[in-house]
């Protein structure tokens, strides 16, 4: 039998942070959703469309104010969830998973929607965090370009920095348009990513035990 030892040292070097410019938050929101309008026009009117159509006419403000302020709201410092967590009074010992929350990102190759759900769990050392913080956590990685990879780091690093403890673990099975309506149109297929960390990493009972629970039967090694 072989012997199995893992530091867990390379679980996150700093690399999977969303890559940004230097001057990403010179602009206010305001002045992004003005800029961006304009240069939606541009694309609509490149594509040929008539922007004097009573349905066309206010897009390029609808699309930049969505861009800015909710499906890409993740790339706002201000929209960082606060986390706060509180001591275990109960003296719960075990992993608690959250399980089945709604994804909702955009592959930043193409600008297409990945949707899926995202399976959080880990274990505490002293700290609870209140369920809906999880959520709120997933839902802020998800709003802004993403490749699934990142986002499933991301949220476990998000994880571990509020509870104080590397035994945090995280599954994400999602769709990619970018796979499914483009390229080779393959509707059927879905993508599953995994970060593991602490004890989900290094001890082979408590990963499978988060498996279990989450329903999924692959083999994580």
């Amino acid at each position: 039998m072989n012997d199995f030892f893992d530091n867990d040292d390379d679980i996150y070097d700093g690399n999977q942070q969303t890559p940004l410019k230097k001057d990403a938050f010179s602009l206010t929101p305001t002045q992004k959703v003005e800029k961006i309008e304009g240069l939606f026009k541009e694309i609509m009117d490149t594509l040929g469309l008539d922007l004097t159509d009573d349905s066309l006419k206010d897009s390029p403000k609808r699309v930049a104010k969505m861009y800015v302020n909710e499906i890409f709201g993740g790339l706002l410092p201000e929209n960082k969830p606060g986390i706060s967590t509180f001591k275990n009074q109960y003296k719960y010992r075990q992993m608690l998973v959250e399980k089945d929350i709604t994804v909702y990102s955009f592959c930043e190759h193409h600008f297409l929607p990945i949707i899926g759900k995202a399976h959080v769990a880990y274990i505490s050392n002293g700290q609870v965090i209140g369920l809906s913080k999880i959520n709120r956590i997933v839902d802020y990685y998800a709003k802004r370009p993403q490749v699934q990879e990142r986002l499933t780091m991301q949220i476990v690093e998000a994880m571990k920095e509020a509870l104080g403890t590397k035994d945090v673990a995280c599954i994400i099975d999602a769709r990619h348009l970018c796979v499914n309506c483009r390229g080779i149109k393959d509707t059927a297929s879905s993508t599953i990513t995994a970060e593991l960390s602490g004890l989900f990493r290094t001890n082979p009972i408590t990963r499978q035990e988060f498996l279990h629970y989450v329903g999924s039967h692959a083999k994580i090694d």
